[in-house]
Protein backbone atom coordinates (compact mmCIF):
# COMPACT_ATOMS: atom_id res chain seq x y z
CA UNK A 1 0.00 0.00 0.00
CA UNK A 2 2.83 2.58 0.88
CA UNK A 3 4.60 1.41 -2.36
CA UNK A 4 1.65 2.38 -4.42
CA UNK A 5 0.77 5.34 -2.39
CA UNK A 6 4.23 6.82 -2.90
CA UNK A 7 3.75 6.20 -6.79
CA UNK A 8 0.44 8.03 -7.19
CA UNK A 9 2.38 10.70 -4.91
CA UNK A 10 5.59 10.61 -7.77
CA UNK A 11 3.01 10.41 -10.73
CA UNK A 12 0.64 13.40 -9.32
CA UNK A 13 4.49 15.21 -9.56
CA UNK A 14 5.11 14.67 -12.83
CA UNK A 15 1.38 15.65 -14.13
CA UNK A 16 1.72 18.89 -12.41
CA UNK A 17 5.10 19.58 -13.22
CA UNK A 18 4.30 18.42 -17.14
CA UNK A 19 1.05 20.92 -16.64
CA UNK A 20 3.39 24.14 -15.45
CA UNK A 21 6.03 23.31 -18.04
CA UNK A 22 3.53 23.40 -20.62
CA UNK A 23 2.17 26.86 -19.45
CA UNK A 24 5.69 28.58 -19.40
CA UNK A 25 6.47 26.99 -23.11
CA UNK A 26 3.08 28.48 -24.31
CA UNK A 27 3.32 31.88 -22.57
CA UNK A 28 6.99 31.91 -24.03
CA UNK A 29 5.37 31.11 -27.38
CA UNK A 30 2.63 33.68 -27.01
CA UNK A 31 5.61 36.78 -25.73
CA UNK A 32 7.41 35.82 -28.69
CA UNK A 33 4.70 35.63 -31.59
CA UNK A 34 5.17 38.13 -34.17
CA UNK A 35 2.07 37.66 -35.87
CA UNK A 36 -1.45 39.25 -35.19
CA UNK A 37 -5.22 37.76 -33.43
CA UNK A 38 -8.37 38.96 -35.00
CA UNK A 39 -11.19 37.55 -32.70
CA UNK A 40 -14.90 38.06 -33.79
CA UNK A 41 -17.71 37.83 -31.65
CA UNK A 42 -19.59 35.52 -34.59
CA UNK A 43 -22.50 36.63 -37.09
CA UNK A 44 -19.53 38.33 -38.96
CA UNK A 45 -21.50 39.69 -42.13
CA UNK A 46 -20.67 39.76 -45.79
CA UNK A 47 -20.61 43.22 -45.98
CA UNK A 48 -18.19 44.09 -42.96
CA UNK A 49 -15.70 45.31 -45.45
CA UNK A 50 -13.71 46.60 -42.26
CA UNK A 51 -12.84 43.17 -40.28
CA UNK A 52 -12.30 41.12 -43.95
CA UNK A 53 -9.96 43.76 -45.08
CA UNK A 54 -8.01 43.57 -41.63
CA UNK A 55 -7.49 40.22 -41.88
CA UNK A 56 -6.43 40.04 -45.47
CA UNK A 57 -3.94 42.81 -44.78
CA UNK A 58 -2.56 41.09 -41.81
CA UNK A 59 -2.23 38.06 -43.48
CA UNK A 60 -0.07 39.77 -46.49
CA UNK A 61 -2.33 41.52 -48.52
CA UNK A 62 -3.99 40.93 -51.91
CA UNK A 63 -3.15 37.77 -52.93
CA UNK A 64 -2.56 36.47 -49.61
CA UNK A 65 -2.56 33.03 -48.61
CA UNK A 66 -5.29 32.12 -46.02
CA UNK A 67 -6.35 28.68 -44.73
CA UNK A 68 -9.85 28.12 -43.73
CA UNK A 69 -10.00 25.49 -41.15
CA UNK A 70 -14.48 24.51 -41.00
CA UNK A 71 -13.35 22.23 -37.92
CA UNK A 72 -16.53 23.93 -35.49
CA UNK A 73 -19.09 23.81 -38.53
CA UNK A 74 -22.07 20.86 -38.12
CA UNK A 75 -21.23 21.30 -42.22
CA UNK A 76 -17.79 21.92 -42.40
CA UNK A 77 -17.35 21.94 -46.38
CA UNK A 78 -20.53 24.12 -47.03
CA UNK A 79 -19.04 26.26 -44.44
CA UNK A 80 -15.90 26.16 -45.36
CA UNK A 81 -16.35 26.41 -48.83
CA UNK A 82 -18.46 29.84 -47.91
CA UNK A 83 -15.75 31.23 -46.34
CA UNK A 84 -13.15 30.25 -49.38
CA UNK A 85 -15.01 32.41 -51.38
CA UNK A 86 -15.79 35.22 -49.14
CA UNK A 87 -11.81 35.71 -48.49
CA UNK A 88 -11.57 35.55 -52.23
CA UNK A 89 -13.91 38.06 -53.10
CA UNK A 90 -11.49 40.37 -50.56
CA UNK A 91 -8.58 39.68 -52.38
CA UNK A 92 -7.18 36.92 -50.73
CA UNK A 93 -5.90 33.62 -52.21
CA UNK A 94 -7.80 31.30 -49.73
CA UNK A 95 -8.01 27.55 -49.54
CA UNK A 96 -9.84 25.31 -47.59
CA UNK A 97 -7.94 22.77 -44.82
CA UNK A 98 -10.54 19.61 -44.92
CA UNK A 99 -10.10 19.04 -41.14
CA UNK A 100 -13.44 18.48 -39.21
CA UNK A 101 -15.07 15.61 -36.60
CA UNK A 102 -18.19 16.03 -38.99
CA UNK A 103 -17.12 15.69 -42.24
CA UNK A 104 -18.04 12.77 -43.94
CA UNK A 105 -15.59 10.32 -45.35
CA UNK A 106 -12.79 11.79 -43.94
CA UNK A 107 -10.54 10.32 -40.42
CA UNK A 108 -9.94 13.78 -38.88
CA UNK A 109 -7.07 12.17 -37.09
CA UNK A 110 -5.41 11.27 -39.85
CA UNK A 111 -5.65 14.82 -41.60
CA UNK A 112 -4.40 15.93 -38.59
CA UNK A 113 -1.39 14.39 -39.17
CA UNK A 114 -1.11 14.64 -42.70
CA UNK A 115 2.34 16.65 -43.59
CA UNK A 116 2.19 17.70 -46.92
CA UNK A 117 -1.43 19.68 -45.70
CA UNK A 118 0.43 20.91 -42.43
CA UNK A 119 3.11 22.39 -44.83
CA UNK A 120 0.78 24.11 -46.67
CA UNK A 121 -0.78 25.57 -43.71
CA UNK A 122 2.70 26.54 -42.34
CA UNK A 123 3.38 28.77 -45.29
CA UNK A 124 0.52 30.46 -45.28
CA UNK A 125 -0.04 34.18 -44.31
CA UNK A 126 -3.37 33.36 -42.36
CA UNK A 127 -5.38 31.47 -40.79
CA UNK A 128 -9.50 31.72 -40.12
CA UNK A 129 -11.41 28.88 -37.85
CA UNK A 130 -15.04 29.48 -38.82
CA UNK A 131 -18.18 29.47 -35.92
CA UNK A 132 -20.18 26.55 -34.46
CA UNK A 133 -18.68 24.46 -31.82
CA UNK A 134 -15.62 25.41 -30.21
CA UNK A 135 -15.38 21.07 -28.81
CA UNK A 136 -15.13 20.36 -32.12
CA UNK A 137 -12.02 22.39 -33.13
CA UNK A 138 -10.23 21.40 -30.05
CA UNK A 139 -11.16 17.50 -30.53
CA UNK A 140 -10.01 17.93 -34.15
CA UNK A 141 -6.57 19.97 -33.71
CA UNK A 142 -5.09 18.11 -30.21
CA UNK A 143 -4.25 14.80 -29.50
CA UNK A 144 -5.82 12.43 -27.29
CA UNK A 145 -3.05 13.29 -25.56
CA UNK A 146 -3.60 16.36 -24.95
CA UNK A 147 -0.79 17.33 -27.43
CA UNK A 148 -0.55 19.14 -30.72
CA UNK A 149 -0.88 17.30 -33.72
CA UNK A 150 1.28 18.49 -36.77
CA UNK A 151 -1.56 20.42 -37.98
CA UNK A 152 -2.13 22.70 -34.64
CA UNK A 153 2.12 22.99 -34.85
CA UNK A 154 1.66 24.42 -38.12
CA UNK A 155 -0.80 27.14 -37.03
CA UNK A 156 1.33 27.76 -33.89
CA UNK A 157 3.96 28.79 -37.24
CA UNK A 158 2.57 30.81 -38.67
CA UNK A 159 1.71 32.95 -35.43
CA UNK A 160 4.92 32.82 -34.74
CA UNK A 161 6.22 34.19 -37.58
CA UNK A 162 4.04 37.14 -38.00
CA UNK A 163 0.74 35.61 -39.80
CA UNK A 164 -2.61 36.26 -38.37
CA UNK A 165 -4.84 33.84 -36.38
CA UNK A 166 -8.25 34.97 -36.94
CA UNK A 167 -11.79 33.25 -35.53
CA UNK A 168 -15.10 34.11 -35.57
CA UNK A 169 -17.81 32.82 -32.83
CA UNK A 170 -16.49 28.93 -31.80
CA UNK A 171 -13.47 30.41 -33.57
CA UNK A 172 -13.02 33.07 -30.92
CA UNK A 173 -13.57 31.17 -28.00
CA UNK A 174 -9.83 28.96 -28.49
CA UNK A 175 -8.25 31.77 -28.62
CA UNK A 176 -7.65 32.00 -25.01
CA UNK A 177 -6.15 29.22 -22.55
CA UNK A 178 -9.60 27.54 -21.00
CA UNK A 179 -13.25 28.32 -23.13
CA UNK A 180 -16.51 27.11 -22.11
CA UNK A 181 -16.96 23.88 -23.61
CA UNK A 182 -20.49 23.13 -22.68
CA UNK A 183 -21.99 25.87 -20.76
CA UNK A 184 -25.19 26.13 -19.05
CA UNK A 185 -27.69 29.14 -19.72
CA UNK A 186 -25.83 32.34 -18.60
CA UNK A 187 -28.33 32.41 -15.27
CA UNK A 188 -27.43 29.31 -14.72
CA UNK A 189 -23.95 29.65 -14.74
CA UNK A 190 -24.07 32.28 -11.93
CA UNK A 191 -26.45 29.75 -10.23
CA UNK A 192 -24.49 26.84 -10.27
CA UNK A 193 -20.96 28.07 -11.24
CA UNK A 194 -18.75 26.00 -13.98
CA UNK A 195 -16.65 23.01 -13.72
CA UNK A 196 -13.65 21.47 -15.64
CA UNK A 197 -14.29 19.51 -18.26
CA UNK A 198 -17.81 20.45 -17.94
CA UNK A 199 -18.65 24.25 -18.86
CA UNK A 200 -15.34 24.72 -19.38
CA UNK A 201 -12.43 22.94 -20.92
CA UNK A 202 -8.83 24.05 -22.94
CA UNK A 203 -8.85 26.63 -25.60
CA UNK A 204 -5.97 26.73 -27.50
CA UNK A 205 -4.78 29.61 -26.17
CA UNK A 206 -2.80 31.87 -28.61
CA UNK A 207 -4.08 35.01 -27.02
CA UNK A 208 -2.03 33.58 -23.49
CA UNK A 209 -2.96 32.29 -20.36
CA UNK A 210 -4.07 35.86 -18.89
CA UNK A 211 -6.33 36.68 -20.94
CA UNK A 212 -9.87 34.67 -21.53
CA UNK A 213 -11.91 35.15 -24.02
CA UNK A 214 -15.82 34.86 -24.47
CA UNK A 215 -17.79 35.83 -27.88
CA UNK A 216 -22.00 36.87 -28.81
CA UNK A 217 -21.33 39.17 -25.80
CA UNK A 218 -23.92 41.86 -25.53
CA UNK A 219 -26.65 40.29 -27.58
CA UNK A 220 -26.63 37.40 -25.36
CA UNK A 221 -25.74 39.09 -21.81
CA UNK A 222 -22.42 36.60 -21.37
CA UNK A 223 -20.41 38.97 -19.39
CA UNK A 224 -22.26 37.70 -16.43
CA UNK A 225 -20.90 34.02 -17.18
CA UNK A 226 -17.48 35.44 -17.79
CA UNK A 227 -17.45 35.96 -14.00
CA UNK A 228 -17.41 32.85 -12.70
CA UNK A 229 -15.34 31.01 -15.28
CA UNK A 230 -12.58 33.52 -14.66
CA UNK A 231 -12.85 33.42 -10.67
CA UNK A 232 -12.76 29.84 -11.20
CA UNK A 233 -9.39 30.00 -13.16
CA UNK A 234 -7.87 32.45 -12.16
CA UNK A 235 -7.55 35.02 -14.47
CA UNK A 236 -7.60 38.87 -14.04
CA UNK A 237 -8.66 40.18 -17.08
CA UNK A 238 -11.52 39.44 -19.66
CA UNK A 239 -12.05 40.42 -23.01
CA UNK A 240 -15.84 39.46 -24.34
CA UNK A 241 -16.36 40.67 -28.00
CA UNK A 242 -20.10 40.98 -29.80
CA UNK A 243 -21.07 39.68 -32.88
CA UNK A 244 -20.28 41.33 -36.12
CA UNK A 245 -17.22 43.23 -34.40
CA UNK A 246 -13.45 42.56 -34.22
CA UNK A 247 -10.86 42.56 -31.56
CA UNK A 248 -7.61 42.56 -32.66
CA UNK A 249 -4.21 41.73 -30.70
CA UNK A 250 -0.85 42.88 -32.66
CA UNK A 251 2.36 41.43 -31.55
CA UNK A 252 3.06 44.16 -28.16
CA UNK A 253 -1.01 43.22 -27.14
CA UNK A 254 -2.64 46.02 -28.16
CA UNK A 255 -6.09 45.58 -28.62
CA UNK A 256 -8.14 47.73 -31.39
CA UNK A 257 -11.48 47.11 -31.93
CA UNK A 258 -13.12 47.57 -35.28
CA UNK A 259 -16.59 46.31 -36.57
CA UNK A 260 -20.10 47.12 -35.77
CA UNK A 261 -20.10 47.20 -32.11
CA UNK A 262 -17.13 46.66 -29.06
CA UNK A 263 -16.26 44.64 -26.47
CA UNK A 264 -16.17 44.18 -22.75
CA UNK A 265 -12.94 44.22 -20.63
CA UNK A 266 -13.65 42.09 -17.50
CA UNK A 267 -10.39 43.38 -14.68
CA UNK A 268 -11.16 41.18 -11.48
CA UNK A 269 -7.38 42.77 -10.12
CA UNK A 270 -8.70 43.78 -6.79
CA UNK A 271 -12.32 41.77 -6.96
CA UNK A 272 -12.94 39.75 -3.79
CA UNK A 273 -15.66 36.98 -2.91
CA UNK A 274 -17.58 36.26 0.31
CA UNK A 275 -17.60 32.62 0.62
CA UNK A 276 -19.53 32.49 3.79
CA UNK A 277 -22.36 33.80 1.58
CA UNK A 278 -24.71 31.63 -0.03
CA UNK A 279 -24.77 31.93 -3.50
CA UNK A 280 -22.46 33.45 -6.38
CA UNK A 281 -21.50 37.17 -4.79
CA UNK A 282 -18.29 38.90 -6.28
CA UNK A 283 -17.49 42.72 -5.23
CA UNK A 284 -15.21 45.63 -7.01
CA UNK A 285 -14.95 44.04 -10.19
CA UNK A 286 -14.23 46.57 -13.26
CA UNK A 287 -16.04 46.98 -16.43
CA UNK A 288 -15.42 48.70 -19.24
CA UNK A 289 -16.79 49.50 -22.27
CA UNK A 290 -14.66 49.38 -25.44
CA UNK A 291 -16.00 50.97 -28.57
CA UNK A 292 -15.23 50.71 -32.16
CA UNK A 293 -12.05 52.19 -32.86
CA UNK A 294 -10.89 52.12 -29.07
CA UNK A 295 -7.61 50.16 -28.02
CA UNK A 296 -6.77 48.85 -24.96
CA UNK A 297 -2.70 47.78 -24.20
CA UNK A 298 -2.96 44.49 -22.40
CA UNK A 299 0.24 45.08 -21.06
CA UNK A 300 0.56 48.68 -19.88
CA UNK A 301 -3.72 48.13 -18.82
CA UNK A 302 -3.95 51.24 -20.89
CA UNK A 303 -7.24 52.96 -22.85
CA UNK A 304 -6.53 54.91 -25.77
CA UNK A 305 -10.00 56.08 -27.08
CA UNK A 306 -10.79 56.12 -30.31
CA UNK A 307 -9.84 59.45 -32.84
CA UNK A 308 -13.23 59.97 -33.05
CA UNK A 309 -14.13 60.83 -29.56
CA UNK A 310 -10.44 61.54 -28.02
CA UNK A 311 -11.89 65.09 -27.70
CA UNK A 312 -14.90 64.02 -26.13
CA UNK A 313 -14.49 63.21 -22.68
CA UNK A 314 -16.91 63.82 -20.37
CA UNK A 315 -16.48 66.30 -17.16
CA UNK A 316 -19.49 65.00 -15.42
CA UNK A 317 -23.31 63.75 -15.76
CA UNK A 318 -26.08 66.06 -16.77
CA UNK A 319 -27.93 68.39 -14.18
CA UNK A 320 -30.91 67.25 -15.47
CA UNK A 321 -31.10 63.59 -15.02
CA UNK A 322 -31.23 62.47 -12.03
CA UNK A 323 -33.79 59.66 -12.43
CA UNK A 324 -33.40 55.87 -11.01
CA UNK A 325 -30.94 53.62 -13.42
CA UNK A 326 -32.35 50.30 -13.42
CA UNK A 327 -32.83 47.49 -15.51
CA UNK A 328 -35.21 44.51 -14.86
CA UNK A 329 -33.50 42.19 -17.08
CA UNK A 330 -29.48 43.09 -17.31
CA UNK A 331 -28.29 39.73 -19.18
CA UNK A 332 -31.02 40.78 -22.26
CA UNK A 333 -29.43 42.08 -25.36
CA UNK A 334 -27.26 44.88 -24.89
CA UNK A 335 -28.87 46.14 -21.76
CA UNK A 336 -24.77 46.29 -19.75
CA UNK A 337 -24.04 48.94 -22.01
CA UNK A 338 -27.39 50.72 -22.29
CA UNK A 339 -27.50 51.02 -18.27
CA UNK A 340 -24.00 51.90 -18.10
CA UNK A 341 -24.01 54.71 -20.96
CA UNK A 342 -27.66 56.06 -18.93
CA UNK A 343 -25.51 55.77 -15.82
CA UNK A 344 -22.57 58.08 -17.09
CA UNK A 345 -24.94 60.62 -18.42
CA UNK A 346 -26.67 60.39 -14.82
CA UNK A 347 -26.23 62.40 -11.61
CA UNK A 348 -26.68 59.36 -9.70
CA UNK A 349 -23.93 57.48 -9.20
CA UNK A 350 -25.02 54.20 -9.14
CA UNK A 351 -27.36 51.72 -11.04
CA UNK A 352 -28.90 48.79 -10.64
CA UNK A 353 -29.76 45.83 -12.98
CA UNK A 354 -31.58 42.14 -12.21
CA UNK A 355 -30.82 39.17 -13.76
CA UNK A 356 -33.72 36.29 -13.34
CA UNK A 357 -34.25 32.76 -14.11
CA UNK A 358 -36.85 30.89 -16.58
CA UNK A 359 -39.89 29.41 -15.78
CA UNK A 360 -37.81 25.91 -15.34
CA UNK A 361 -35.86 27.28 -12.80
CA UNK A 362 -35.41 25.21 -9.82
CA UNK A 363 -35.78 28.19 -7.55
CA UNK A 364 -37.57 30.92 -9.52
CA UNK A 365 -37.74 33.15 -6.47
CA UNK A 366 -34.20 33.39 -6.88
CA UNK A 367 -32.20 36.61 -8.58
CA UNK A 368 -29.20 38.61 -8.81
CA UNK A 369 -28.41 41.92 -8.72
CA UNK A 370 -26.10 43.36 -10.47
CA UNK A 371 -24.99 47.21 -8.86
CA UNK A 372 -22.86 49.69 -11.11
CA UNK A 373 -21.02 52.52 -9.53
CA UNK A 374 -19.54 55.32 -11.05
CA UNK A 375 -16.04 55.88 -9.19
CA UNK A 376 -13.07 58.47 -9.16
CA UNK A 377 -11.19 56.27 -11.67
CA UNK A 378 -14.68 55.97 -14.55
CA UNK A 379 -13.79 57.63 -17.61
CA UNK A 380 -16.72 58.10 -20.11
CA UNK A 381 -16.13 59.47 -23.81
CA UNK A 382 -18.82 60.12 -26.50
CA UNK A 383 -18.78 60.88 -29.73
CA UNK A 384 -21.93 60.96 -32.10
CA UNK A 385 -24.07 59.37 -29.40
CA UNK A 386 -21.49 56.39 -29.38
CA UNK A 387 -19.72 56.18 -25.80
CA UNK A 388 -16.30 54.56 -24.41
CA UNK A 389 -16.56 53.88 -20.74
CA UNK A 390 -13.72 52.64 -18.71
CA UNK A 391 -13.45 51.78 -15.14
CA UNK A 392 -17.06 51.63 -13.84
CA UNK A 393 -17.00 49.46 -10.93
CA UNK A 394 -19.54 46.39 -10.55
CA UNK A 395 -21.04 44.02 -7.42
CA UNK A 396 -22.80 40.99 -7.98
CA UNK A 397 -25.17 39.42 -5.10
CA UNK A 398 -27.83 37.25 -4.95
CA UNK A 399 -31.51 38.39 -3.79
CA UNK A 400 -35.36 36.84 -3.27
CA UNK A 401 -37.31 38.18 -4.96
CA UNK A 402 -39.72 39.17 -2.34
CA UNK A 403 -36.76 42.03 -1.89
Amino acid sequence: MSRLRSFLVHLLRVILMLAVTSGAVQAAETSAAKGSLVIIGGNLLADNAEVWQRIVALAGGPGARIAVFPSAAAAPRAVGDAIVARFNQYGADAFLVPLAVKLEDSDYQKVAEDAALAEAVRTAGGVFFVGGDQARITKALVREDGSRSAMLDAVWDVYRKGGVVAGSSAGAAIMSSTMFYAPKTVFATLRAGVQEGQEIAPGLGFIGDDVFVDQHLLVRGRFARMIPAMLKKGYKLGLGIDENTAMVVDSKRRVEILGHKGALLIDLSHASTRQESVGFNVSNVLISYLDRGDQYDLATRTFIPSAAKAGGKLDGPREDLYHPVFSPDILSANAVVSLMEELTNNRRSEGIGIAVGGPADLRPEMAFQFTFSKTADSVAYVSSSAYSIFNMRLDIHPIELGQ
